[in-house]
């Protein structure tokens, strides 16, 4: 959802994080992935403007930054 919301397809994902097109794949479908590599991901999420929100009862999700 997050890379969607910056517009970006699951290579330009895999550019801006350091890591391969099919670690996304796997991420997506809910693999797990180790702890510096999620990390990765989610920095370059975060560096193009997407916040990250906790779970709340109804479940965590993703918003862009204004």
């Amino acid at each position: 959802m997050a890379r969607v919301a910056v517009g970006w397809g699951v290579r330009e994902l895999a550019e801006k994080s350091g890591v391969s097109t099919n670690t996304i794949a796997r991420l997506e479908r809910g693999e797990e992935l180790k702890a510096s590599t999620i990390e990765a991901i989610r920095s370059a999420l975060e560096a193009a403007g997407v916040e990250f929100i906790p779970e709340n009862g109804g479940g965590a999700g993703v918003r862009l930054k204004r």
